[in-house]
């Protein structure tokens, strides 16, 4: 977060030291969920050899997270407008996103600043790949184009014309010959990358996203219909009647495994449905975010399924059993367990644990250290990149101004700021947070 919220999330432009995700604590057990993000969680990937996710950002972010360890390693700021979709290259070692600015940035891990930037983009990017090549990047975007970028140079090597609306999706065959994307106007296109020429549209309804099966020849899409159809590129036609879940609503995301048999895809209403690709049978339903579903990624073993959305919390679930993965460690506040275990200001505190630190060797994550809050002039702790509206702000803080933001909310407190809206109504429990606040970010 920035400054201004203690309950919301900012980037850093550097990597800094693992810390340790949120684990929320439900019906006594805890759940292991990645969160970090100021907001919504727009897209999500998984490196080839499963130990790296990345995760695609409405703070303008994108975050690095080791999965095995459930934590954070780095938060990345170069975009100047909300991330939509993260890519990794074959070796995991670069990360590529594009965003709501038109820019598609290249990222090597352990840098804090981008090591590309591609820009030709005139609308938003909504989706990116990477050939298995490593060489080439496609990006689609919605000025109705899809772009194609030699990874090396940064350079833009073809621009794809045909769509006639937003273009949203778009991948690679897995031998990397040809160019897969989908959007509004309800067409799939296939592309070849060496000249740039149409060689395929197929279409029929809204199909606004969709995913490649391992074996290159099938194509999944979801549809503003709720409805999920495969394709067969060859053959130019759909394989099987659509897909349909008991609760259809416009679907926001597909994947395939990579072993080839499921089908994962979201929507608008939270749920996350998996199919059996083969059947068309309906395996789990998984419930569990609150507001929009827009990333999906399965792990390279296909037994994992990560799922991102408008709750900002990137859960983990496991696809045989449709359970959502527990971590075996207690929920507890990172950095403050010894000092305030009970404690209601502690528990009100525990989402904001995986970004903030507020002991006095914890340090700036994903969002500034509270240590020595109180008292201090906003936006100036050392190091941290703040947005021009805190930055430039003259508020000091205190129990009374911590108050006001978190009962009127950031957007009316700090104006221009870009972190989301966090408040507590409830005035006895708000009281109780800034207390406990008060108690173990005073120096000592």
């Amino acid at each position: 977060m920035e400054q201004s919220g203690v309950l919301s999330v900012r980037s850093t432009i550097r990597t800094f030291p693992i810390i340790t995700a949120t684990l929320l604590a439900i019906s006594g057990s805890a759940y292991a969920q990645l969160v970090g993000h100021g907001g919504m969680v727009k897209g999500v990937a998984v490196s080839a050899d499963g130990a790296r996710v990345a995760s695609a950002g409405f703070d303008y972010s994108v975050m690095l997270w080791d999965l095995k360890a459930v934590a954070a390693v780095a938060a990345l700021h170069g975009h100047e407008a909300a991330v939509n979709a993260v890519a990794f290259t074959p070796d995991g070692l670069r990360v590529v996103s594009g965003g709501d600015d038109g820019k598609v940035l290249l990222w090597r891990l352990g840098q804090g600043a981008p090591e590309r930037v591609m820009t030709g983009h005139r609308g938003r990017v909504a989706g990116v790949a990477v050939a298995s090549d490593g060489r080439m990047v496609a990006s689609a975007a919605w000025d109705r184009t899809v772009r194609l970028w030699d990874l090396e140079t940064g350079e833009q090597v073809a621009e794809l014309t045909g769509h006639a609306g937003n273009v949203n999706a778009v991948a690679f065959t897995p031998d990397g010959g040809q160019v897969v994307s989908s959007g509004e106007d309800g067409t799939v296109r296939v592309w070849d990358r060496k000249d740039g020429r149409e060689v395929a549209v197929l279409g029929g309804g809204g199909l606004p996203v969709n995913a490649l099966a391992p074996d290159g020849r099938h194509v999944v899409t979801g549809g503003i219909d709720g409805r999920v159809r495969v394709w067969d590129l060859e053959a130019g036609a759909e394989v099987s009647p659509a897909l349909e879940g008991s609760d259809p609503a416009p679907v926001l995301g597909v994947a395939v495994s990579p072993d080839g048999n499921t089908v994962a895809s979201a929507g608008v209403n939270g749920a996350v449905t998996l199919w059996a690709l083969e059947s068309g049978r309906v395996l789990h339903t998984l419930a569990g975010h609150r507001g929009p579903v827009w990333g999906l990624a399965f792990t390279p073993d296909s037994k994992r399924l990560l799922t991102a959305g408008g709750d900002g919390a990137i859960r983990i679930w496991d696809t045989a059993t449709g359970a959502e993965v527990r971590s075996a460690e207690a929920a507890q506040v990172a950095n403050a367990s010894d000092m305030t275990k009970g404690e209601r200001g502690a528990e009100l505190f525990r989402r904001c644990g995986a970004c903030h630190t507020v002991t006095p060797d914890g340090g700036n994550k994903a969002g500034p250290t509270l240590y020595g809050l109180f008292g201090r002039k906003i936006g100036t702790v050392p190091g941290y990149p703040y947005s021009a509206a805190l930055r430039d702000g003259d508020i000091v803080w205190t129990a009374e101004t911590v108050g006001e933001l978190f009962r009127l909310g950031p957007d009316v407190v700090t104006p221009g700021t870009k972190m989301p809206v966090q408040t507590i109504g409830n005035d006895a429990e708000r009281e109780e947070l800034i207390r406990w606040l008060q108690k173990v970010t005073a120096p000592h």
